[in-house]
């Protein structure tokens, strides 16, 4: 092959495709498809993140027709115009030709893609674009693209119609295409649903354009262009043969061909394992194993098991994820040398390891809907990792892997949440062992008791009669190994008057159970430890068994050991009784989501400080929405920082609460202000409102057809402030990888610590753009044209919404006695001459000691205070709202606050692959006006893109023709001369 002749083939062609109009409206058609999907179907703006996944993910469809259109005219019309018998008699080779073809098809293929650049160009000016997935995605559909045009010149070339082989090359793409997609895989078998998706091109494209270069997935592109290329020579040889011709010629032709082609697509199943030869693309390497995970590998002493349970049968959504789990858990084999072994496990194909996981690890099929070839059916499906190291253990279901975003009324997004974070994580835990030693009871200080509250046995279904006989086994051998550490007693709550069912339901919110919804008994079986300010529930196993009860136990004895997990005290605002709020007891914010994510990495106790003191061993004390705190509880808060601690408080001065169909602002009054502006942290009194927003999702109710259907609409609201990367604190590791957060209804901080020994730095800040407002409706408004009707008030500026202080504090209480002395008096008649004589003739030495307490004037070096000035930003309510839009919950300022726990507490191992699991960087705030001028700018450098194709073809045209003239003259003006 003479890669000059290859050169002047393509040029041929080139010239071909650009001298009529036909090519320039295939790049238009090609151009306009792909920014309508980009800002139409998948509506970029309102999707409101920063990178061009819409346009790849889409690629793979109009890549289809593009690459039909290019090669259907490439042999069929040589053949139709009756060309194809001369081109084959040229000196020239067909290998020669189909190369050339292709590299001219190549070139156009090329040039449409570079036509879309402006796209990803403009995604960069107005946000923080990760280029990584965006090179990953060109590099891909150029393979694609190739793997598509071999496809069209091979169907080309066995046809004399072009439109044949326009049908035909597409038909035969869209199935290359469809091969593993979730509806046509879903209806197959495990194994052949995995070579399904192999050899899918669609699925390949999508683990490209997540921004990891697989080798395995970039050779299946070259080998399907490689063997259509081959079979296209072919093809066209055979064209040259004669019935009587050289047999044994033709039958090396096709035995060659078929070993060639044959090799080339074996290849693929050689290179399935074959994991190591791959580069991430992404700015942050977030799809490979990070430092802080070799780190925790390379401390391994003894084999570290990691066994993924997952089903061959499964939800189509789930089926997607399986193959990254396991090459995310191969990449932990692989570094971990000889200390990791991966095992990958379907428990239907292995029924004792099925029971194993069932009973020894509490590991339970979840029934899923699907679909095969004849019904829909309900599968019990796998998807579940087990961490195994020495005796110690931890289970990751598919609740704790994946996160469900909701995209419309029926289209679910499911993702792998942050896989490498929680694998991590949870190898870190059984690294470390909750136990520290051979028993739990090593790490345990306080003596912790089990109070089962079981109703008598006639009141038991039969189930629970024989197990309430294994939790008294199961307790005894648990009170045997903790000797005076453990005790036990079970207690019926109906037994005597009840008056143990009252306070139960009081004060753990117990009701009696019942065995079915139709069965009229109901009974008490609840189990729990407790050691005299933690109660934990242990939960009762599915699966009734003595085995799942003494894990339970197990699991639940490992939260009173200290020393093993970081503690964190969370002070936060309790719900009212049900019966408050029915009599219209406004409700109060939740933190649930902050205290479950929290509860995952370290030890949260709930406490509301009352009695004055901060539970010992804190590592970290968190108050978020404080309200009306009282001495005792401020004191509590001051010494806890003057012995050195970390204090976190979430406090403004308003918060939001709904009223008669309206939004107001309500003042709050935390008991923590003056505190506050004694260490230097002074809060306004008023609103933060920032152009740079968060949308607020109201819902509008739509008519179509007599029916009537709910929506959200995103309304523009200043009052959910966006803070941004230049918003953050660079120096500071709380806001690792986060591209941005939304602090609600927040108020101005100053700092004022210019004459104390103190250091302040700024957190958080508004944008420039912003300004404050007293006015406490803030409910979101529009005006006619649907836009914003908030104005700015005042000068805008950047105002401060999180701040920290450092250095040696003051105590508020300097100088003062103890608020834990102050005792109320007693009236005169409350303690009688009797009583007063007694206890002046039994007074111990024990009982003159009173109140041992003592202000701590000043603080260690190491005391900090964080504050953020909101107290609607990390509760339940906001996050859910904040995180409408994308269907799922919010979840970046909850990381936040777990990012400082762990920078205060010294651990910051983690702070960077927690951060790693928050994939999206979003847009700026942009009105309507805003958006349509950068839609219609793109549409325009479409057009002029092509224009400029067509000066350039037609400025080189010009220029091969003044060369031609010139070379036909040159003889001429010879012959004159002479």
């Amino acid at each position: 092959m003479q890669f000059d002749q290859v050169r002047q083939i393509a040029g041929k062609e080139l010239s071909q495709f650009f001298a009529t109009p036909l090519g320039y409206l295939f790049l238009g058609a090609f151009l306009l498809a792909t920014l309508f999907v980009f800002f139409w179907v998948e509506a970029f703006f309102a999707r409101n993140i920063a990178d061009v996944r819409p346009m790849f993910e889409w690629l793979p469809v109009l890549l289809i027709f593009l690459s039909a259109a290019l090669t259907m005219r490439m042999w069929s019309e040589e053949r139709r115009t009756g060309t194809l018998e001369f081109v084959s008699t040229l000196p020239v080779s067909t290998a020669t030709f189909v190369a050339g073809k292709f590299a001219a098809c190549f070139v156009l293929l090329a040039i449409a893609l570079a036509l879309t650049l402006p796209l990803p160009i403009t995604v960069s000016l107005i946000g923080d674009l990760d280029w990584g997935p965006v090179v990953a995605g060109y590099v891909a559909a150029l393979l694609l693209g190739a793997a598509y045009i071999a496809i069209g010149l091979f169907v080309s070339a066995k046809s004399n119609s072009q439109i044949v082989s326009l049908i035909v090359a597409s038909l035969i793409c869209v199935v290359f295409y469809l091969l593993g997609a979730a509806d046509f895989a879903g209806f197959f078998g495990g194994a052949t649903q995995e070579l399904l998706r192999a050899m899918s091109s669609g699925v390949r494209f999508e683990s490209i354009t997540r921004g990891v270069l697989d080798f395995r997935d970039l050779y299946f592109y070259l080998s399907i262009a490689l063997a259509f290329l081959a079979l296209n020579v072919y093809a066209l040889e055979q064209e040259k043969w004669a019935g009587d011709g050289d047999a044994k010629g033709h039958n090396s032709w096709r035995l060659g061909t078929g070993l060639l082609v044959v090799n080339l697509l074996l290849a693929n199943v050689w290179l399935h394992n074959v994991t190591a030869i791959r580069a991430d693309m992404t700015q942050d390497n977030i799809y490979s194993i990070s430092a802080a995970s070799k780190s925790y590998l390379n401390q391994l002493r003894e084999p570290l098991m990691i066994r993924g349970y997952f089903s061959s049968q499964t939800h189509p959504l789930l089926a997607p994820l399986v193959p990254r789990m396991k090459d995310l858990l191969r990449e932990y084999e692989v570094h971990g040398g000889g200390n990791v072994r991966v095992e990958i496990i379907d428990p239907a194909d292995d029924p004792e390891m099925e029971n194993e996981a069932n009973t020894k690890y509490g590991i339970r099929a979840v029934p899923f809907q699907v679909q095969d070839r004849h019904q829909a059916a309900l599968v019990n499906s796998y998807f579940d990792v087990l961490v195994e190291y020495g005796d110690e253990y931890e289970v990751l279901s598919f609740r704790d892997l994946i996160e469900v975003k909701v995209q419309g009324e029926a289209d679910l997004d499911v993702q792998l949440k942050n896989p490498e974070f929680d694998v991590t994580r949870t190898i870190k835990q059984v690294l470390y062992g909750f136990q520290g030693g051979s028993s739990v009871f090593a790490n345990i200080s306080e003596p912790v008791e089990f109070v089962g509250y079981i109703s008598a046995d006639a009141q038991l279904p039969e189930p629970l009669v024989a197990l309430t006989e294994q939790l008294q086994q199961a307790l005894a051998q648990v009170a045997l190994q903790g000797g005076d550490k453990f005790s036990y007693r079970i207690e019926d709550p109906a037994a005597g008057d009840g008056q143990l069912a009252l306070e139960i339901a009081e004060q753990f919110g117990f009701q009696p159970m019942s065995a079915s919804l139709f069965d009229e008994g109901s009974f008490y079986f609840y189990l729990t430890l407790q050691d005299g300010e933690t109660v934990v529930q242990v939960p009762l196993p599915d699966d009734l068994s003595a085995a799942g009860l003494e894990r339970g136990i197990d699991e639940g004895l490992k939260r009173f050991a200290s020393g093993l997990l970081k503690s964190v005290v969370l002070v936060a605002p309790q719900a009212p009784p049900p019966y408050m709020q029915q009599q219209g007891m406004p409700p109060v914010n939740q933190f649930t989501q902050l205290q479950g994510f929290l509860t995952g990495d370290f030890n949260v106790t709930a406490n509301d400080l009352s009695e004055g003191v901060v539970p010992p061993n804190t590592d970290l004390l968190v108050v978020v929405d404080p309200s009306n705190f009282t001495q005792q509880q401020v004191y509590a808060v001051d010494q806890y920082l003057m012995t050195g601690g970390t204090v976190v408080i979430a406090s403004g001065r308003f918060a939001a609460q709904p009223s008669q169909g309206a939004l107001m602002a309500v003042p709050r009054t935390s008991g923590l202000n003056d505190w506050l502006a004694h260490h230097g942290v002074s809060i306004a009194e008023s609103l933060v409102m920032d152009p740079q927003n968060a949308a607020f999702p109201v819902p509008i109710t739509r008519q179509v057809g007599g029916f009537s259907f709910q929506d959200l609409a995103m309304l523009d609201y200043p009052y959910f402030v966006d803070v941004r990367a230049d918003g953050m604190n660079e120096d500071q590791p709380f806001f690792a990888g986060l591209p941005q957060l939304t602090v609600s209804w927040a108020s101005p901080i100053e700092m004022m610590v210019d004459d104390r020994p103190v250091t302040a730095h700024t957190l958080l800040r508004s944008s420039p753009g912003s300004w404050t407002s007293t006015s406490m409706d803030v409910m979101p408004k529009i005006d006619d044209q649907g836009l914003s009707a908030f104005t700015p008030e005042g000068e805008p500026q950047a105002h401060i919404l999180g701040a920290m202080v450092t250095g040696r504090f003051d105590s508020f209480f300097a100088g003062q006695p103890s608020v834990l002395l102050e005792q109320p008096a007693e009236t005169e008649d409350a303690v009688t001459p009797e009583a007063q004589s007694t206890a002046e003739t039994t007074t111990t030495e024990e009982d003159t000691l009173g109140v041992v307490a003592g202000v701590i004037d000043k603080s260690a070096e190491s005391a900090r205070l964080i504050v953020f000035s909101s107290n609607d930003f990390l509760a339940d309510q906001t996050l859910q709202m904040v995180g409408s839009a994308d269907g799922t919950m919010y979840l970046n300022s909850v990381q936040m606050i777990a990012n400082i726990v762990d920078w205060a507490t010294e651990d910051e191992s983690l702070v960077g692959i927690r951060a790693r699991g928050n994939f999206n960087r979003t847009l700026p705030g942009m009105d309507e006006a805003q958006q349509n001028v950068l839609e219609w700018a793109n549409y325009i450098m479409a057009v002029v893109g092509v224009l400029a194709v067509l000066f350039i073809f037609r400025l080189q045209a010009k220029r091969r023709r003044l060369a031609h003239q010139a070379w036909l003259q040159q003889p001429a003006a010879g012959v004159e001369h002479a």
